[in-house]
């Protein structure tokens, strides 16, 4: 299993991590709704590996059959490794190359919240959490957790499914 788990994990975290410093220089000339696009599309084709995986496990483990619950572990291995991948990615980037990137986004969102003709309360009220949230995201740990909420989500959906479409019994076994 830890073959399979690995094998698997590394390839989709490559691919996640891949495009992301590939598409990061060009960030500010797609957008943020553009690259939020960009980067889930890849996440979901890179969590493409949890299925393959998971198939891969029942087909040269389990013998062709495999519980929902292995199927969920493997696919939730597979995940974590992934996840972890991106999240390393980032830590590096962030605090070797970026480490100015907490204040552009403060700035950026408080600037949006500006220009959207909110009150000066509501403008003050975000001033305030971002300079907080600046503040939370030099903490590694901070970082690392918010980082894993990016992909851990669409890793953990592509192994509900995995699990559920592996583990269900042939059409062929149950007429039998």
């Amino acid at each position: 299993m830890r073959k399979i788990v690995l094998t698997f994990g590394f390839i989709a975290g490559a691919v996640m991590s891949g495009m992301f410093i590939v598409t990061l220089p060009l960030l500010e000339k797609i957008g943020d709704v553009n690259g939020a696009l960009l980067g889930y599309t890849t996440m979901v084709i890179a969590f493409l590996m949890v299925f393959f995986g998971v198939r891969s496990y029942r087909d040269n483990v389990g013998g062709g059959r495999v519980s929902f619950k292995r199927a969920f572990s493997v696919g939730l291995l597979i995940t974590l490794v992934a996840s972890a991948c991106y999240v390393a990615t980032w830590e590096v980037v962030y605090f070797k190359f970026m480490p100015d990137f907490g204040d552009k986004y403060a700035a950026h969102a408080i600037e949006a919240v500006q220009k959207s003709g909110a009150s000066a309360e509501q403008i003050a009220k975000t001033t305030k959490a971002m300079n907080e949230w600046k503040e939370n995201y030099k903490n590694p740990f901070f970082n690392m957790a918010e980082t894993l909420m990016e992909p851990f989500p669409v890793g953990l959906l592509f192994t509900l499914i995995a699990a559920g479409v592996m583990s269900r019994k042939r059409r062929d076994e149950a007429v039998s």
